[in-house]
Order: C-alpha cells, then sequence, then structure tokens
C-alpha cells in the first residue's frame, strides 16, 4: 500500500521500508515522528487531506542536501557581482508504517519542521492535548502604586525599506516580530529566509539589516 504524504511544501509518494529526505525536521536520529498531512491513501483521495491516515517514519539521521551557488551580478557603470554557496538542512527518515486510520490515537507525535529562524517548541504527541499552566496570580498594586506596564508590542516593520503590510505580515508568520531578530541575522538566516518566502535578494539589497540595527537603538 502506498500513501502520497505532504511536509516542507513537497509531496512525497510512500511506501513502507522507503528512505527518503525531506525539510529538516526537529526530531533527533532514533526517534519516531508522524505525518498527518495525507493527501491519498492507497485507493482513498483526500479533500485536501484523509481524515485519520498518517504515515510513520523513523529518523535516521540529519543531513544536508548538495552544495547550491547563489551567483547574482549587476550590469551597471558601478556593477557589482556576489556569489556564495548554500546546503539545505535535510532530515533522513525510513518509512515504518501507514496507517489508513487512527492517526489520532497512535500516541506518536507529529513530525515538525525546523528552522534556524523561527523557534520552534517541541512537538506533542497525537491525540494528547498540551497540558495548561496554571495563569500566574496577578498582585494588587498598592494604593498609589502604578501597575506593571504591560508587555512591550512587536515592532513596526514597515519601517524598513520595501516593506508593505504584505510583506511584514508574512514576517510575522515566519517568527519575525522585532528589530533585534533582523539585526541578529547570520548569512545563513538570509539565505533561508530568502528562499522561505522567495525575497529574491531583498534583505541584502535594501540593507535590512544594517536598518533594523539602526531602528533598535531607537
Amino acid at each position: 500500500m502506498f500513501a502520497v504524504l505532504k511536509t516542507g511544501g513537497k509531496q512525497y509518494k510512500v511506501q513502507s521500508g522507503d528512505v527518503l529526505r525531506v525539510e529538516k525536521l526537529a526530531a533527533d536520529a532514533g526517534e519516531k515522528v508522524q505525518f498527518n498531512d495525507i493527501l491519498m491513501v492507497g485507493g482513498q483521495v483526500g479533500t485536501p487531506t484523509v481524515d485519520g491516515a498518517a504515515v510513520q517514519a523513523e529518523v535516521i539521521d540529519q543531513i544536508k542536501g548538495e552544495k547550491l551557488i547563489h551567483f547574482v551580478k549587476r550590469r551597471r557603470k558601478h556593477g557589482s557581482q556576489r556569489k556564495k554557496g548554500h546546503r539545505q538542512q535535510l532530515t533522513l527518515l525510513r518509512i515504518t508504517e501507514i496507517l489508513e486510520n487512527g492517526a489520532d490515537a497512535s500516541g506518536v507525535k507529529a513530525a515538525v519542521g525546523a528552522g534556524s529562524v523561527a523557534a520552534i517548541s517541541a512537538a506533542v504527541p497525537v491525540g494528547k492535548a498540551a497540558p495548561k499552566k496554571a495563569a500566574p496570580k496577578k498582585e494588587a498594586a498598592a494604593p498609589g502604586k502604578p501597575e506593571a506596564p504591560a508587555a512591550a508590542a512587536a515592532d513596526d516593520l514597515k519601517q524598513l525599506s520595501g516593506v508593505g503590510p504584505a510583506l511584514e505580515k508574512k514576517l510575522h508568520e515566519a517568527g519575525i516580530t522585532s528589530f533585534d531578530q533582523i539585526a541578529a541575522w547570520t548569512p545563513e538566516d538570509v539565505t533561508e529566509m530568502d528562499e522561505k518566502l522567495s525575497f529574491k535578494g531583498r534583505i541584502e539589497r535594501e540593507g535590512w539589516i544594517d536598518q533594523a540595527k539602526d531602528l533598535a537603538k531607537k
């Protein structure tokens, strides 16, 4: 029996025993993970996914893909060129089981993508809700003493050159809400954000990192 699963924005047709490489997952070698976005299993087609179906796999290792060369050349009077390499982080895994139903009660943790830019919390096993933390008791302010200020809101990323409401929304969805985060980006982070959000070199072209450093000081 085969299944078609979706992970990292890609689709894979798999059978039990197959070994494949997918976008990096938040899991260690030897761990078992479960893919719940199943587009097809056997002869059953999902709408868009098949309810209760899942594909389980064992993580073999965390690896890197082939080196890709990114070359940009600007043909102007004072033109410039830039060349850099990138190796995509991948997870090597082996398909162990295909479930047509009962995925919610399997107890295997869901496969969650990992990234160096957006922090991802540990995955919760399917069918088990995360325990709720008790809300801290709010102490009454002493007479004449003002209450503590609320947590600071996210920075206005639209102050960056070339960033409008739509682009700001994309950054928020990727977990980027402050100038400090952008100021701390490494070249690898810039490459990953370029590919993940299709910025096409805008980060370096507009000088976001330098702008973010200046805006973070204000």
